[in-house]
């Protein structure tokens, strides 16, 4: 499936819970059949679905879910939450949904949600992989930038050593100009 298929159901995967799921409308809308339907197919199987397969939803989160896909213009805005509770199934849970759902549309809408899955992953894994070389880089950087501060402070110290040094070579050498100035003077002969 091309990427350009993959993007919108990308977007159709939340993060609740601290899990990558998607909810029982979009499932529903990209297979084809009604959300009701879905859900009714789902109780009939409910054995098939752990928690860590599919949860229902808070009313508050559903409510903060509805809100947030509204703002994005995913969900319209006369979306209707309904009296039930709203279903969130984990990439398993998804999987799991093929097996009950075997419709033409719905096999070929899980090969699709499949491959957005492994995508996210897969994105998620390399942003992780150039996060931390990132943050070592930096490491590095600083650590180059305390050694040259390092450098730079001790080549300053060596250069008022070095200019001390040198001061004190000049006022030695003008003392000694001074010094043999004196002696270019003619002597008096000592003695006779």
């Amino acid at each position: 499936m091309a990427t350009h298929e993959v993007s919108p159901i990308q977007s159709k995967i939340y993060e609740i819970r601290g899990q990558r799921v998607m909810l029982d409308f979009d499932l529903a809308a990209l297979y084809q059949v009604e959300t009701r339907v879905l859900k009714q197919a789902v109780r009939r199987n409910i054995e098939r679905f752990p928690d860590d397969f599919m949860f229902r939803l808070s009313d508050a989160e559903a409510k903060h879910l509805i809100s947030i896909g509204v703002s994005q213009n995913v969900i319209s805005p006369n979306y209707n939450i309904g009296t039930s509770s709203m279903f969130a199934f984990t990439e398993e849970g998804v999987a799991m949904l093929s097996g009950i759902l075997r419709s033409k549309v719905a096999i070929n809408a899980n090969i699709a949600i499949m491959r957005a899955f492994v995508a996210m992953r897969n994105y998620i894994t390399t942003t992780s992989t150039v996060t931390a070389e990132l943050a070592e880089i930096r490491a590095k950087l600083a650590l180059l930038e305390r050694n040259d501060e390092d450098n730079a402070e001790a080549i300053n110290d060596l250069s008022e050593d070095m200019r001390k040094e040198l001061d004190n070579l000049y006022l030695a050498i003008a003392e000694l100009s001074v010094k043999k100035a004196k002696t270019d003077e003619p002597r008096r002969p000592i003695g006779f």
